[in-house]
């Protein structure tokens, strides 16, 4: 099975999941309310449906647009926009008939169920599975730090002891902290053994955004070539698998970031390698070229740096609920980098949801990505947008505020509009996605 076939069938499993799942978060409560749902379907039926049955009041059914899903709960302006119904005097079972707090309560249920999910997840893989974690007395060389971090005092070699004042488990996550946190000082460890506490300003994020240093630190490695990707600079010069990188033009090297330092871009670069015990030397001409082509590390060159962190039962439950809350805020934090040119142009749709996930089947990976997406529906599906749960709630908050009900003809205009919003953010995101694929971007 390819790479694509392995993405895309982890991606359409993972959706239909939590599609169904947050449907299922609207279908309780309205069924607890007394309120009658008329169609709970996953994907779109436009025209007709791939299956349906109807059990009782309820049609239950798969379409063939995968899209999203909906339940369609009576007497409620939703996707269907059914205003002939809406036009007949209201039934006590429908939803415009129920108390304010109930039709909230049903609106809400979706976005709470899609967070539930996600903090079960989180809690049932630390459970079974632990965390990994990058711990100081694993990386005997440090971290590799980008060249924008240096300014502020990072240095290569650098061990990362606090955040804020907060002793760091794991080492990585100081570019989370950096990029989506407000972090005012890191206490770092330089190489020989000098502790020093740097100062953050306030628009370090942005300015590792800016500079494409959103995974700013990394385990410090060797300057061993694990892979070559074929037709590019490296793969013409005559590097290969295994080669160990001694000096990069003329610059004496140990470490892969010490490579990337020293590398000409958009000229001819000298390296001696160490192959089979005999030195070779090679040129690799970058001209018109941006990137090398090569990796310096595969899928065991970490492993000896990884400590696994087992949880008990009520550690992992409250692991679980901290990792699930930190990520649904740092997901949310990453949305002022949207709406700048550079963020606009890397919004992606469904290709770049898909790649979240690996190119071979792993479970663990595939419940880390669903609990992932699982909280960006989530938080998608309550912004006050109309259309969306969000937007619905937006109009019963003031409902509830001002004592009157807004006018159906508003509620109706402003799920039209709603729609339109999604239609085009839907086109942008996965078209987006396409400019990068046939731009290799």
């Amino acid at each position: 099975m390819t790479p694509f076939a392995v993405k895309a069938i982890q991606l359409l499993l993972s959706l239909s999941i939590l599609i169904v799942l947050h449907e299922l978060g609207h279908f309780i409560p309205a069924r607890i309310f007394k309120t009658r749902v008329e169609k709970f379907y996953l994907f779109f039926d436009v025209k007709f449906s791939l299956f349906k049955k109807k059990i009782g009041d309820t049609v239950y059914g798969i379409g063939w647009l995968p899209l999203g899903g909906y339940v369609k709960i009576a007497g409620m302006i939703d996707e269907s926009m059914d205003t002939e119904q809406m036009a007949k005097p209201p039934e006590p079972w429908e939803f415009r008939s129920k108390p304010t707090w109930q039709r909230l309560i049903i609106m809400l249920g979706g976005v709470t169920m899609n967070v539930i999910v996600a903090l079960v997840i989180y809690s049932s893989i630390l459970y079974f599975k632990g965390e990994d974690q990058f711990k100081n007395e694993n990386l005997p060389n440090g971290l590799a730090v980008a060249e924008v971090m240096h300014e502020y005092g990072f240095q290569n070699g650098d061990k990362i002891i606090s955040i804020n004042g907060k002793e760091v488990e794991d080492a990585i996550e100081i570019n989370r902290h950096l990029l989506l946190r407000n972090v005012k000082e890191v206490e770092v460890e330089h190489q020989g053994g000098n502790i020093e506490t740097l100062a953050i300003p306030s628009d370090i994020g942005h300015k590792m955004f800016a500079a494409d240093a959103i995974s700013a630190f990394m385990p410090r490695i060797p300057a061993v070539i694990d892979t070559v990707v074929p037709n590019l600079p490296a793969a013409i010069g005559g590097l290969r698998k295994g080669d160990v990188v001694k000096e990069m033009n003329s610059k004496p090297i140990r470490f892969w970031d010490e490579v990337r330092q020293n590398t000409i871009k958009g000229a001819e670069n000298t390296l001696l390698v160490s192959r089979d015990g005999n030195d070779v030397e090679l040129l690799i001409d970058l001209d018109g070229e941006d990137v090398f082509g090569v990796y310096s590390f595969g899928r065991e060159t970490f492993r000896d740096a990884i400590s696994n962190k087992t949880y008990g039962l009520g550690e992992s439950i409250v692991g679980g609920v901290s990792m699930g809350l930190n990520n649904l805020r740092d997901y949310a934090n990453q949305f002022k980098y949207v709406f700048t040119k550079k963020g606009a142009s890397q919004v992606g749709g469904f290709g770049a949801i898909g790649n979240l996930f690996p190119d071979v089947w792993d479970w663990t990976a595939f419940w880390e990505r669903t609990a992932l997406i699982s909280l960006m529906l989530a938080f998608m599906n309550i912004l006050p947008i109309p259309a969306l749960d969000g937007g619905h709630v937006v109009f019963l908050l003031y409902e509830m505020v001002s004592g009157r009900k807004p006018n159906e003809k508003v509620l109706e205009y402003a799920q039209m509009i709603g729609f339109f919003i999604l239609i085009a953010l839907v086109l942008f995101a996965n078209g987006n996605d396409i400019y990068k694929w046939i731009t290799n971007g």
